[in-house]
């Protein structure tokens, strides 16, 4: 059994709140002018590479897109 602890109602409560928050214009637009780092730039082709690796065609990337469309909305239902 793991001994890391789960986080508390409030913690939890928390990160929601300021997760779901709404951003004013300014702070969108810092967001998004903020510079990628190196580090976050080879995240993503690191795992841009693992999809392509994964499904390597057009159409097996489509029909995961759709997959992956029909659980997130089933969930919504």
């Amino acid at each position: 059994m793991s001994d890391r602890r789960l986080p508390s109602l409030s913690a939890v409560q928390a990160a929601a709140r300021f997760s779901n928050r709404r951003l004013t214009p300014e702070e969108f637009q810092a967001y998004v002018d903020a510079p990628v780092s190196e580090a976050e730039r080879e995240e993503a082709l690191r795992l841009i590479r693992w999809f392509k690796k994964r499904y390597p065609t057009p159409a097996e990337r489509l029909a995961y897109a759709q997959r992956a469309y029909a659980r997130w909305t089933a969930h919504r239902r």
